[in-house]
């Protein structure tokens, strides 16, 4: 995959907070941070990943990657974003497939279960992965951002 624009939060540094930032940027992409990345932010992850999904969301990133504690609340914060298809990925099988079945474009991360190691195979495997080009996953795929717009 090419280089692309990544927005990045995490609510904290514990884990591979402090890593995931640096990680991306070794692999050639450029990166925006936020939360306890940045500190002239707020380091909640409620606003944290808000901001990340809302570089995605208006154009300003390609993708984005939220993290906190167990994942989730990044996740549910990034959703509510619209035109934002956030996955918590816990292995690289789920990260290939919300890329390809779902079009997702913010992968969100547990900073206490994801290690180094994990890290770099779900990195490995979302950025591998291609939209799938079959009609139906398509359709469902639209009928996701439908349900966003109300």
């Amino acid at each position: 995959m090419c280089p692309v624009k990544i927005s990045v939060s995490a609510d904290m540094l514990d884990g591979i907070g402090a890593d995931i930032a640096e990680e991306l940027r070794k692999r050639g992409h450029e990166v925006a941070v936020h939360g306890a990345l940045n500190d002239d932010e707020s380091n909640d992850w409620a606003r944290a990943s808000e901001a990340a999904a809302r570089d995605v969301a208006e154009g300003r990133a390609d993708q984005g990657v939220v993290c906190c504690w167990t994942g989730t609340g990044a996740s549910i914060a990034a959703n509510k974003v619209p035109g934002v298809r956030a996955a918590l990925c816990t292995d690289a099988y789920t990260a290939q497939g919300a890329r390809r079945w779902n079009d997702a474009n913010v992968l969100a991360l547990s900073l206490r279960t994801t290690s180094l190691p994990l890290l770099d195979e779900i990195l490995d495997a979302w950025f591998a992965a291609d939209v799938t080009d079959d009609e139906d996953d398509l359709a469902s795929i639209d009928h996701v951002a439908k349900i966003g717009r109300g």
